[in-house]
């Protein structure tokens, strides 16, 4: 094993396995929960390069994603968030340089609480006699959704329970909510790619880090793609739901 992998310690690698089938998983089943992944890898090593090391995790998971549920995609779900994403990337960008790590946590955490109970009254209020829901969504609350996504996903990789949310909202299908993340996650993950690496995180422990949790990443993909077949659409939203509040209270209380 290489001396940049001996160097962090058996404990440290068995976290960032857990979070590599945390991010397997999410690209083909449950978005949200690979959030979490994010706040393993940061207990594992250094915090600056943890983050290119999910990075470079991601985008094997968001090709996995791409290549299984790509063609049931929703483009104009994802186009219409375009200009917000870029604007909540830049004040993610200010955020990191004039807020302290704690602060910018629990923003993210706060935020993405009231998101997921807005969903939750949203579901509460919904009755059997209701019309089916026609998958459009306000272009206020896109626009919210669009900024929160560039904001979380540049200042902590954590847009995954943002986006898990603002789909729900949209009242698509499981099957065009994953390849719907599995393209825009594509397209974002690859986008930051460059700025990671003219920030120089790009050394040689996280390209062995990347190296050695491919394996875990393949693995939670099989299982995510195994379990999503058997649940129900409504059990599909309600998991989902779960795993957004679950990944929330990680990056508020970590």
């Amino acid at each position: 094993m290489p001396a940049e992998l001996t160097s962090l310690g058996g404990g440290a690698l068995a976290l960032m396995a857990v979070g590599g089938v945390l991010i397997g998983f999410s690209k083909t089943s449950f978005g949200g929960i690979g959030a979490v992944a994010a706040v393993l890898f940061a207990l594992a090593m250094p915090p600056k390069e943890s983050t290119a090391a999910v990075l470079l995790l991601l985008i094997v998971g968001d090709a996995i994603g791409v290549w299984l549920y790509g063609r049931h995609a929703s483009w104009r779900l994802i186009v219409r968030l375009i200009p917000t994403v870029i604007a909540g990337l830049l004040i993610g960008a200010a955020f990191i340089r004039f807020v302290d790590d704690v602060l910018m946590r629990r923003t993210i955490g706060v935020l993405l609480l009231i998101s997921v109970g807005l969903q939750v009254v949203q579901r509460l209020r919904t009755r059997p006699d209701d019309p089916p829901p026609t998958g459009a969504i306000h272009p206020v609350a896109a626009g919210a959704a669009g900024m929160a996504a560039g904001f979380t996903t540049m200042t902590a990789n954590a847009a995954g329970p943002v986006m898990a949310l603002y789909f729900l909202a949209s009242r698509i299908d499981k099957k065009r909510f994953i390849g719907t993340n599995a393209w825009f996650f594509a397209a974002i993950n690859l986008a930051k790619t460059p700025l990671s690496g003219a920030l120089g995180l790009y050394t040689p422990q996280v390209l062995w880090v990347w190296v050695a949790m491919v394996p875990a990443v393949l693995v939670g993909a099989v299982l995510g793609r195994l379990i999503i077949g058997r649940v129900t659409q409504r059990q599909f939203e309600l998991v989902t739901m779960a795993a957004s509040a679950f990944a929330s209270l990680v990056i508020l209380l970590r």
